[in-house]
């Protein structure tokens, strides 16, 4: 045997009776990347199985944000001062709570759910270090499972199923628990208040701070910092809280 042919696996077999070397693909691959990439086929496959799992990755990485999970705190406060700015603007949200009506079981949860969010709030912008992102992803679920409340507290008739898969989707997907039963309610207020004019300079001022909050929000994210964008959130947001507390009195 040369050393050629020791070298090559396949050459070696050449000439064995029974023995037929077929070439390996050059589309074979098996490799799983730590990026949640999807697999390649482990035999080549045709061109266009390949193209179509080329496009569901590059489909599944261009996602929307409220469809990925929390992966943490993109940047921290700025400083002492603006530190001590969102402790203070998040403790509206515990007062609210404390505040809200409690004549049944989903209004009790609900006002408790607002405490929640306030002690969140709080923990988290106090927070530093690797706890933090643990802390970023409990004010997200606390906040996605205080929308969960009041929408259950305004609209007695949502589905088993609704409540359910929201049940499922908040500790992964809390900003898409919350788009949807936020959503929900301000269709709920908007109907009511259609018909209660009492109800029509709190569905008023819920608006202007919605839209404001959404404003600050996205600035907030846009331009990451500046300071003191986040502490208006939190201000507008409470004010925007502090009327939906009217639908349930």
């Amino acid at each position: 045997m040369s050393p050629q042919s020791t070298l090559n696996p396949s050459r070696a077999l050449e000439g064995v009776h029974g023995v037929h070397v077929v070439p390996r693909s050059p589309f074979a691959s098996e490799e799983i990347d730590q990026d949640g990439n999807f697999p390649k086929s482990s035999y080549g496959g045709s061109a266009f199985g390949f193209s179509q799992m080329l496009l569901m990755q590059r489909a599944w990485k261009q996602r929307l944000p409220c469809l990925r999970p929390i992966q943490g705190c993109t940047h921290g406060d700025q400083h002492v001062l603006e530190t001590v700015a969102n402790v203070l603007t998040s403790l509206p949200f515990i007062v609210l709570g404390i505040h809200a009506p409690r004549k049944n079981l989903s209004c009790k949860l609900y006002a408790n759910s607002l405490i929640g969010v306030g002690v969140a709030s709080s923990l988290y912008h106090s927070s530093r270090g690797r706890l933090r992102k643990y802390l970023r992803w409990a004010d997200y679920t606390m906040i996605a499972a205080a929308t969960v409340c009041l929408s259950r507290a305004v609209r007695e008739e949502n589905s088993k199923t609704l409540m359910a898969a929201s049940a499922l989707f908040l500790p992964f997907q809390p900003l898409m628990v919350s788009a949807v039963h936020t959503g929900m309610m301000e269709v709920s207020f908007a109907k009511r208040a259609l018909k209660d004019p009492d109800l029509r300079m709190a569905h008023n001022f819920h608006k202007m701070s919605s839209l404001l909050g959404g404003v600050l929000f996205i600035a907030d994210d846009v331009f990451p910092n500046t300071p003191f964008l986040h502490a208006g959130w939190h201000l507008a947001a409470a004010i925007g809280v502090g009327t939906c507390n009217k639908l349930l009195e």
